[in-house]
Formats: structure tokens, C-alpha cells, sequence
């Protein structure tokens, strides 16, 4: 089954410092880097997405620093940047037709943020046809309110990756 290694929205505003800093995003793109680095000694592609928010919001605009893939992750030239402009990386893009162009039937996933887009991608890759091996610790979130209540971190992660595994994904 041939697979591509998909990388989602691991941009410098999600970083410390940045505008929307995840929790534990180091450590994830830490993760990361090992994938990267397997899947081009093994001649896997690598697809980073990219996503921009309108000019007003408060992160991912374009034209800033923030919006910019991580400099410690960059893409190289063999690699593909596919820009979005929802969660859903299949949304508006050509995401399905590159994968597809190469004969890619099962995607390694990664990045951020798993209670938005890698779990929406996650989800809608099932309704394009393709395996999905969600990267675990290659993941990163942050916080959530409701009303009054704070949802942390650590259990936003887990709730989220223990609703994608089995029929949506298989953890790795």
C-alpha cells in the first residue's frame, strides 16, 4: 500500500511566542522530525499543508512569520505545500487529486491542532477511500472552554485521538 507522510498546519504561530501556542508543540514537531526524516531515507512523499486565516484574525494571516511552516520542519523542494483555508485539508484543495496522482492509498498523519483540523482531515480522509496511521506523540492541541469549565490540554488529546483510533485511524 503505498503511503505519504501528511503534515498538518505546523506553523510558527502555534509555537511559544507565537499567536496561538499549542500545548506541548516542541515536543510534538520532535516527533515529527523523526518522521521526516524516515519517510525521506525511505523515498515516502511528504505533503505539508498550510493554512491561512483571513487578515483579521488573530493568527495564520497571511503575509506574517506566524503563518510560515516551521523553520525547523521545512519543506524541501521534492516535497508538496498545499494551502487551506479550512480545518479539512481535503476542502477546496488539491489534496485529494495530488494523493491521488501519485497512487498514495494511505496517509501518515501529523501535526496540529487534533481537535481541529488533524481530526477533521482524519475524519474526511475515510470519505476519500484512504488508510489513516495517526502519529500520536507527532500531535499537538491546546486547552478548550465550555462556558465556565476549562477542558485541558492533555485531555482535549486524549479524548480526541481515542475517537479517531480504530475506525477512523489506527494510532501509531
Amino acid at each position: 500500500m503505498k503511503e505519504a507522510l501528511l503534515i498538518i498546519d505546523v506553523q510558527n504561530d502555534y509555537f511559544p511566542g507565537g499567536a496561538n501556542p499549542q500545548h506541548r508543540a516542541l515536543e510534538a514537531e520532535a516527533a515529527i522530525q523523526k518522521w521526516i526524516a524516515d519517510s525521506r531515507k525511505v523515498g515516502r512523499p511528504i505533503i505539508y499543508m498550510q493554512h491561512f486565516n483571513d487578515p483579521e484574525d488573530s493568527f495564520f494571516r497571511p503575509g506574517t512569520a506566524g503563518a510560515e511552516i516551521s523553520p525547523r520542519i521545512a519543506p524541501m523542494s521534492e516535497d508538496k505545500v498545499i494551502v487551506k483555508y479550512a480545518p479539512n485539508s481535503f476542502l477546496n484543495t488539491e489534496l485529494d487529486a495530488y494523493l491521488k496522482s501519485l497512487g498514495i492509498e494511505k496517509l501518515i498523519v501529523c501535526g496540529m491542532m487534533t481537535h481541529m483540523c488533524v481530526d477533521a482531515t482524519v475524519r474526511s480522509a475515510m470519505d476519500y477511500g484512504y488508510a489513516v496511521d495517526l502519529i500520536a506523540e507527532g500531535c499537538a492541541t491546546r486547552d478548550l472552554t465550555l462556558g465556565d469549565v476549562t477542558i485541558p490540554a492533555e485531555t482535549v488529546q486524549e479524548t480526541y485521538l481515542a475517537s479517531l483510533s480504530g475506525v477512523f485511524a489506527t494510532l501509531i
